[in-house]
């Protein structure tokens, strides 16, 4: 199901379904459309007859031609994008009644200028959002669209801001397309193919592989792919929107392709998902593409370290030791422990490269943080409260939210090893997101300010939710992109 938004005028002489807004109360507010102002007594006779409290949506028809949703807002700044929430409703709401595929939406709202003024680019972003349906490999798909025509005062506006709401959907469309495809089609050099065209949007690419990576000594990284038939990279992407002198925030991604534990191997059961483990490189990829698409005046550089985690005759084993691109060894102690040696040498890597001015790394690293905050936040670790404080903000404004958990250095002792500089895996047992977290800050060198987010239980939902359907989640690319609207253009 896809959803077309353009501007028409109101033909009532045609079959229409026609979209207007009440307050809390079911009151009509600045409906001055002429067209439809003749049937303005019936329309509030049938929304007094149909009216639920409870219930934001209702229908009816008014005449064999015209059909009418109305839709209740409830302005209430405590719930997190509850405008967005509305949007997504919306959309569930005519999919499931089988509405017809042309909807206008009367945008004559008298508070839309005032105490809701970004009321249309949020509920339309809702509808978008929810609307999005991973059919790729289904024979019988849903070619069904609906056509959302805007008609009324506000139009103009909206239409304009349409452009960075479109930029934000794709990428986070984006997003959702790289973690919901399966293992056997992006696998980490189909995963650098696509990378590559982003290219067309302006950003520069930069692929690092398995030749490059041994010459730079980034053995955590290769030791994690060495027992794939497919290669292992560091993908590069920076977007230049601001002064070229300017330090770029940098945005670092766990891409397993797949997991199966390696040596140290998965139980069979649910091993399926562990397509979604690249969620974290996912979400950095989708954001620089929205920042390409809506021309963000920032400079930025994702980083992406992609590998798929097999059980091989060369693979790596658990008692291996090995030399990372900061120059510490790593004992590792379980090969499913695999993310954090990836990320380890990418971190490095940016923070001597491009000296950014802080680095978000995202990463579906733990089961423990599922244990710890399920799917409703994800886990935060940081060295810098300003950068927590942001990120803490963004969440909340656009409904990804996020909890900061400790990190001590009295956790160091857990990962300390006999025989190298560190393990990569806690044996005593307790604080495991934690101490995931606590091995990472290891490889950060120049106390670049940082912060770590465990997304395991936000990156991917069997059951959907209020924006989203079953399946991929996007998580993070709205997140980041508002932390960036926020302090950073």
């Amino acid at each position: 199901m896809r959803i077309l938004i353009k501007n028409k005028s109101l033909n009532l002489n045609k079959q229409n379904t026609i979209v207007l807004f009440v307050n809390s109360k079911f009151d009509l507010e600045g409906l001055d459309n002429k067209p439809i102002y003749r049937y303005i007594d019936i329309i509030k006779k049938s929304i007094y007859l149909n009216k639920d409290e409870k219930k934001d949506l209702l229908s009816f028809d008014i005449n064999p031609q015209i059909k009418i949703i109305i839709i209740k807002i409830t302005k209430d700044k405590k719930i997190p994008n509850n405008n967005e929430k509305l949007g997504a409703k919306f959309f569930d709401f005519i999919q499931s009644n089988s509405f017809q595929k042309n909807l206008f939406i009367d945008s004559n709202l008298k508070f839309y200028s005032q105490s809701n003024k970004n009321f249309f680019d949020q509920f339309l972003s809702g509808m978008l959002i929810k609307s999005y349906d991973f059919d790729k490999y289904r024979t019988k798909k849903n070619n069904n669209i609906f056509h959302i025509y805007i008609y009324g005062n506000f139009k103009v506006n909206i239409l304009r801001n349409n452009d960075k709401l479109k930029s934000l959907v794709e990428g986070i469309n984006f997003t959702k397309d790289l973690v919901s495809e399966p293992g056997n089609i992006l696998h980490p050099d189909e995963y650098v193919n696509r990378i590559k065209k982003l290219k067309s949007f302006g950003l520069k690419i930069t692929i690092l592989d398995k030749k490059k990576l041994k010459q730079l000594g980034m053995n955590a990284l290769l030791g994690v792919g060495q027992g794939s038939i497919r290669g292992s990279y560091l993908a590069i992407i920076e977007w230049r929107g601001s002064n070229k002198k300017q330090k770029p925030i940098a945005f670092v991604g766990k891409g397993v392709c797949f997991d199966t534990g390696g040596i140290s191997l998965k139980p069979a059961k649910f091993m399926e998902d562990m397509t979604y483990d690249m969620a974290g490189s996912a979400v950095v990829v989708g954001l620089m593409k929205t920042l390409a698409l809506r021309k963000a005046k920032v400079n930025a550089v994702g980083v992406v370290g992609l590998v798929e985690n097999m059980p091989d005759g060369n693979a790596q084993r658990p008692g291996d030791i090995v030399k990372s691109y900061s120059g510490k060894t790593i004992e590792i102690l379980n090969t499913d422990a695999e993310g954090r040696l990836v990320l380890a040498d990418a971190l490095t890597y940016t923070e001597k490269k491009f000296k950014p001015k802080f680095i978000v790394d995202l990463a579906t690293l733990t089961g423990a943080i599922i244990v710890s905050l399920g799917s409703e936040y994800a886990g935060l670790f940081s060295n810098d409260d300003k950068i927590s404080d942001q990120l803490s903000k963004a969440g909340e404004k656009v409904g990804e939210k996020v909890w900061r958990m400790p990190l001590n250095e009295n956790y160091d002792k857990l990962i300390n090893s006999k025989k190298a500089d560190m393990q990569n895996i806690n044996y005593v047992g307790g604080a495991g997101s934690t101490t995931a977290a606590q091995f990472l800050q290891r490889f950060i060198l120049n106390k670049t300010p940082w912060a770590h987010l465990d997304i395991a239980g936000m990156a991917f939902s069997k059951y959907g939710g209020a924006l989203n359907s079953g399946g991929a989640t996007g998580y993070g690319v709205r997140l980041l992109n508002q932390l960036i609207e926020d302090n950073y253009e």
